[in-house]
């Protein structure tokens, strides 16, 4: 889609998917509910998810195993891409080279370094870049950013608490009888530029658990979203340092990243963001916040609900949760009007730069300082 194209009032953007597992459909669901797309091509490196996701596309719509392919076409004006973690940078810069508008999941990153060149392909492509922190476009989000922060009754905020505990997402076990790799997989390509190890079902299903497939994990899954939030809202992009502690505590069932994470980022604007994420305790009920801490008041807020307490007392002022397909429609929206999304490269480098800090922490057992080399 070219960026000078002027859009009919009725005309449809026509997308393509690039990685159609449960991720994928959940955005083809999103997209079909905001409107005024269709589904042109979908790609996976597994048929049978190809299959699921043509099935609700409507059957008709071609399919492709590389997404090379798939990105040659002159008819894709945009394309989802809810791939593994490591593949969501080069993927996305193809995609731009291509002429094509990206919505990437979340982290946008799985390397710091990825982020310049993602960053470069977008600017020079003049392309629409949307990144899968959906609480940037949530109607909720937004009015407690203008009611709560935006017109100072919040105050300063010198510690902001994260805390995303009980994601069963983490507990995936693979289906039975997939201990031999079904015929339809290409394993290479669900590889890509990692080393070539044997099939391995727990990695491929339970990939959340994985390094070399999530980004560390709860870090790169979880804390992601809200670091986002509060880089969104205090007007922040660089991080100081950060240290991280934790381990694979309970579920030793062949994951490599912790099940029991805390983790702390300092910021120069002197604040500290900490994160904690378990999956010993699943029980749903205040299981995930995001807690401001102000001169002002204390804000607490997620996607269930927005709650301010005044610091002088008083009674607690609440929102209610919000519809997420806000965020796909603002993608959506974006292509047509050229408009900057609300979720941009800019701000998807430095929420994945936090987690990626607060990886190599964790790794070496050691507080990690900012490079000068990370900085946009």
């Amino acid at each position: 889609a070219s960026a000078a194209r002027v859009w009919g009032a009725n005309e449809r953007v026509r997308l393509g998917v690039i990685g159609s597992g449960g991720r994928g459909q959940h955005l083809m669901r999103m997209a079909a509910q905001a409107g005024g797309c269709e589904f042109v091509g979908i790609c996976d490196a597994w048929d049978v998810r190809r299959r699921e996701a043509m099935k609700f596309a409507g059957g008709t719509v071609a399919d492709y195993g590389e997404y090379q392919r798939l990105l040659e076409r002159k008819d894709v004006d945009a394309v989802i891409v809810a791939t593994l973690d490591h593949t969501h940078a080069p993927i996305t810069v193809v995609a731009c080279e291509a002429g094509k508008d990206v919505f990437v999941e979340k982290p946008m990153t799985s390397l710091p370094e990825q982020g310049a060149g993602m960053l470069k392909a977008q600017r020079e492509g003049k392309r629409v870049v949307q990144v899968g922190v959906q609480q940037r476009s949530l109607a909720h989000f937004i009015e407690a950013k203008q009611r709560w922060v935006d017109s100072g009754r919040l105050g300063k905020v010198h510690m902001v608490r994260t805390v995303w505990n009980a994601n069963g997402g983490y507990l995936t076990k693979p289906p039975a009888g997939m201990e031999r790799k079904p015929e339809g997989l290409d394993w290479d390509a669900v590889l890509g530029w990692l080393p070539k190890i044997p099939w391995d079902p727990k990695r491929y299903f339970n990939r959340f658990a994985y390094w070399d497939f999530s980004t560390g994990g709860q870090t790169g899954g979880l804390f992601v979203h809200m670091v986002d939030v509060v880089h969104w809202y205090l007007g922040l992009t660089k991080a100081r340092s950060a240290v991280c502690l934790g381990g694979i505590y309970q579920h030793n069932d062949g994951r490599d990243t912790p099940d029991n994470v805390n983790g702390i980022v300092e910021y120069h604007e002197n604040l500290t963001v900490t994160f904690e994420a378990t999956i010993t305790d699943l029980l749903a009920a205040e299981s995930a916040d995001i807690t401001f801490f102000g001169e002002g008041g204390r804000l607490s807020i997620f996607r269930h609900r927005a709650r301010f307490l005044p610091a002088g007392g008083g009674e607690a002022e609440m929102l209610d949760r919000s519809p997420e397909v806000a965020h796909m429609a603002n993608f959506l929206a974006c292509v047509k009007s050229r408009k900057e999304p609300n979720a941009t490269v800019y701000d998807g480098h430095y929420g994945a730069m936090a987690c990626h800090l607060m990886n190599m922490a964790y790794r070496t057992r050691q507080r990690v300082d900012w490079r000068p080399e990370w900085t946009l």
